[in-house]
């Protein structure tokens, strides 16, 4: 399965929750799913609470986590002493 198969899952919709990015036919968003696999819920949990959603979804989601920070500069917010 390629990367863009992948990112194609992956959608924003002004209309649709103000145009975060999303799952491709659902209403959850990407940072949603992150967020429930860093509060350690596994694929299979998240597979059979949100009827629909597929592994590829979840992969999707982290591919595009992941491309969204290749391009990302990240600054200090301030300095601390080491």
């Amino acid at each position: 399965m390629s990367n863009d198969y992948l990112l194609q899952r992956i959608i924003t919709d002004a209309k649709t929750l103000s145009g975060k990015p999303i799952v491709r036919g659902t209403r959850l968003s990407v940072e949603f799913v992150l967020g429930l696999l860093a509060s350690g819920a596994s694929y299979q949990e998240i597979l059979e609470e949100y009827n629909g959603l597929t592994q590829e979804d979840i992969l999707a989601c982290l591919l595009f986590a992941t491309k969204s920070l290749e391009t990302t500069t990240f600054m200090p917010l301030s300095l601390s002493e080491a």
